[in-house]
């Protein structure tokens, strides 16, 4: 959290005083509501010793709720820089967490062993963005009305995710009983660091229809990522935990209409898609086994995330 309150001090507090004296619209800021759907963050591993399955347990924690905050930008001769903070405003996913394992070594593979859903409470979680574009259709010659821009930047994701109030069954065995689990079941942190590099489209369409100002963005890149999560199981006995350490590669896309209101405020929707896949190093300890091992067979820890985004910015 305090790594993305000093990129908004950034901006606000230090782009001031660089470039030229600011001019009505050199200046925007943003208020921004997402809302995610389709949207989950997991995490697998395999077995460490024989037969060495994998998966051998599997965790996915839906993000399906809405995120909201503000962005701000600053736009000089050439370049234009923002940055973007957003917190959780929703307290509960609207999918349930799923919790798979395949425990047994005479089972089929497509059998799991142990398989749990529970509910899905969001604790405060924060995204954060800073990046910057260049200018360059005078460079490029581009057509009246378009205008693309090469993007550098990163974002970074810190989600807190807590699994409670569930019920666990046995597939492999289903003359067996399923077990109510009462309570708060896993608590479950993951930060993303994303560095990108990619395009901005934004494209005038009021020469085709009759909206003025209406205007059509978009942007693609890819980024490298690094990650880090952590898992509490809370109903062991003892202290049961596991942390990946992970690197990887993301996929970002989105599209979007914006419209001007008025001299000031403009108004804009956005669908967006982020996809990301990584892997390194499973760590497990628990202290009732008193076992502590480190392995890379089938670790992967990968998320979509889909949300359609709004926005209202104030020009100044």
């Amino acid at each position: 959290m305090t790594s993305a309150l000093k990129l908004l001090a950034l901006l606000i507090f230090v782009l001031p005083v660089l470039g030229h004296a600011a001019e009505l619209g050199d200046w925007t800021v943003d208020v921004v509501t997402k809302r995610y759907f389709s949207s989950h963050t997991s995490y697998e591993f395999g077995n460490p010793d024989p037969p060495h399955q994998a998966p051998l347990s599997r965790l996915e924690f839906p993000m399906n709720g809405w995120f909201g905050g503000l962005a701000v930008s600053r736009k000089f001769d050439r370049f234009t820089v923002s940055g973007e903070l957003l917190r959780n405003m929703s307290q509960r996913s609207d999918e349930r967490f799923k919790d798979s394992d395949w425990t047994g070594e005479t089972h089929p593979v497509n059998v799991k062993d142990v398989y749990s859903e529970s509910g899905m409470l969001f604790e405060p979680s924060y995204m954060a963005r800073l990046d910057a574009d260049m200018r360059v259709n005078d460079w490029l010659r581009l057509p009246q009305g378009l205008d693309v821009r090469p993007v550098v930047g990163m974002r970074w994701q810190d989600l807190n995710l807590l699994a409670r109030e569930g019920l666990q069954v046995y597939p492999a065995d289903p003359g067996r009983a399923a077990d109510p689990l009462h309570g708060d079941a896993i608590r479950f942190s993951q930060k993303y660091w994303q560095y990108f590099l990619g395009a901005r489209m934004a494209y005038d369409l009021s020469k085709h229809v009759n909206v003025p100002g209406l205007t059509l963005t978009s942007q693609i890149d890819g980024a490298i990522v690094f990650g880090k999560n952590r898992d509490h199981h809370l109903l062991r006995r003892g202290i049961r935990m596991t942390y990946e350490d992970t690197r990887g590669n993301a996929w970002h896309a989105q599209v979007g209409l914006s419209a001007p209101l008025n001299k000031h405020l403009t108004a804009g929707v956005t669908f967006e898609y982020l996809r990301i896949e990584t892997t390194g190093d499973h760590f497990w300890s628990d202290t009732v086994e008193k076992a502590e091992q480190v392995w890379a067979n089938g670790v992967r820890v990968w998320s979509e995330q889909t949300n359609v985004m709004f926005t209202l910015h104030y020009l100044f």
